[in-house]
């Protein structure tokens, strides 16, 4: 069991003892602790916050928690009930609130749950308000309203439908065109809120919609990381039902992944490239992915005459790389598409929206539409250290190894190869080393990544 407190939030498993697992008890101070937090930023005299979660089945549990925990605080709540996380950030700005909540541990399985917090703008918040947070929670510094200066509680059950038409006006989305091609795709929803939303989407945009796994219960029925090994299902249905594609999300519906009309996957990497296409295509300009996202986005930004940027690993950096760089579009390379037409946040449902334009426009098939980019292969590995391992050091004995091949140490370490590259990086969110690698050649990337992580495991047995 295991609780995660770091900058971007706080992330665990259900059940245990406090400080070593999501108790009730963590989830109120951590709760408090934003609260807190948030008063002594604004200038506002009422704060309001929105509130979101997936369907996981702790939800209702840890949103009536947080919810009440405010209210405690003097803090008017402005509650979604199940919605995505896309939609919670957008309803921010929509309410005028000061912040947001999305409750959601993302592709983690269903006994993991997770406080997300966002600003006034709907966007995550950086890591000097985390750090601060992270001191407000250690202290319980905390200051709860009087009886008659509680918060307040409304529903808004109309979020995803707002979303859903921002979408459809976006300026770039050709609504004609993806309704005129008469698409067939299969929906695995992975029994949460993309259950409710993208099937939606889906019917507003003319397609035609078989759902797979779109009951909100959040009993997910396979892995909920958007992966070719946990999709076997709706590779089987999209050959039975010959449809034109399949998408897939995450549980809060931020990441996003295709599938091709024969059941091969289209590749999550690949799912920003296609929408950086068909944006470069419309609105020419830079583009923005994190560290451990693969070259193909550099490839195709290149070719269409815009400059390419790395940010590090994690949404806060990429949409502050794209601020910076006045990018028409961003994202990661685990499928979350920014648009900063819409929002700067990972939206699966603008990226459906995009890539369904750019398919009806080229006329095209999936598989095709993928064999028409660079093909790059990537390789995904972890290794586990003890909790107390200085994987700093251990990073840095890898940068002045490397130093010829001057390494990127923005996050971690990435040393850029001919033939590919390596990503090593400390995880955000569990106590892991992550090694990704690419090439041009599945073994190749393979090789790299046992490579790189033999020789970070040799070099931790004699720090």
């Amino acid at each position: 069991m295991t609780l995660i407190k770091s900058i971007s939030g706080i992330r665990g498993t259900i059940g245990g003892r406090p400080e070593n697992n999501l108790t009730p008890v963590d989830t109120v101070k951590f709760a408090a602790a934003y609260g807190s937090y948030m008063q002594s930023q604004s200038k506002d005299t009422q704060l309001t916050i929105v509130i979101g979660r997936d369907a996981r089945i702790s939800g209702e549990m840890i949103q009536s928690l947080v919810m009440q925990t405010l209210v405690g605080m003097g803090i008017d709540i402005i509650d979604l009930g199940l919605s995505t996380t896309p939609t919670v950030e957008m309803a921010v700005v929509d309410n005028k609130a000061q912040g947001g909540i999305i409750l959601t541990a993302s592709h983690n399985p269903k006994q993991w749950n997770a406080l997300k917090l966002l600003d006034a703008k709907g966007e995550f918040l950086d890591a000097a308000a985390g750090v601060k947070i992270l001191s407000l929670a250690e202290t319980e510094d905390f200051n709860f309203a009087e009886v008659d200066h509680l918060g307040q509680i409304k529903q808004d059950k109309t979020a995803i439908d707002r979303h859903i038409q921002a979408v459809l006006a976006h300026p770039l989305i050709d609504l004609p065109a993806i309704k005129a091609a008469g698409f067939t795709a299969v929906v695995d929803g992975v029994n949460s809120t993309g259950g409710i939303a993208i099937p939606a989407l889906l019917e507003a945009l003319g397609v035609n919609c078989f759902p797979l796994y779109c009951d909100p219960t959040g009993h997910f029925p396979h892995n909920p990381e958007p992966l070719k090994e946990h999709l076997g299902d709706l590779a089987q249905e999209v050959v039975q039902q010959k449809a034109d594609l399949g998408i897939v999300v995450d549980p809060d519906v931020d990441r996003l992944a295709f599938m091709d009309e024969s059941g091969e996957m289209f590749g999550e990497e690949y799912t920003l490239v296609a929408c950086a296409d068909y944006v470069l295509s419309k609105t020419p300009g830079n583009t923005v992915s994190n560290l451990s996202s693969t070259r193909a986005l550099r490839d195709v930004t290149e070719a269409a005459v815009g400059q390419y940027f790395a940010s590090a690993v994690g949404e806060v950096n990429v949409v502050a790389k794209m601020k910076e760089k006045q990018a028409v579009i961003g994202g990661e390379g685990n499928g979350g598409i920014i648009d900063p037409n819409l929002h700067y946040g990972r939206d699966a449902l603008v990226g459906i929206a995009l890539f369904l334009s750019l398919l009806a426009q080229r006329k095209c098939s999936v598989s095709a539409l993928k064999a028409s980019y660079p093909q790059y292969y990537m390789s995904k590995g972890k290794i586990a250290l003890d909790e107390s391992f200085d994987v700093d050091a251990l990073l840095l004995k890898m940068e002045d190894k490397y130093r010829k091949d001057q390494p990127l140490t923005i996050d971690g370490v990435k040393i850029d190869f001919p033939e590919g590259w390596v990503h090593m990086r400390k995880s955000n969110t569990e106590p892991i080393i992550r090694v990704y690698a690419e090439a041009d050649s599945q073994n190749k990337a393979d090789e790299l990544t046992q490579r790189f992580s033999a020789e970070l495991l040799a070099i931790s047995k004699r720090l």
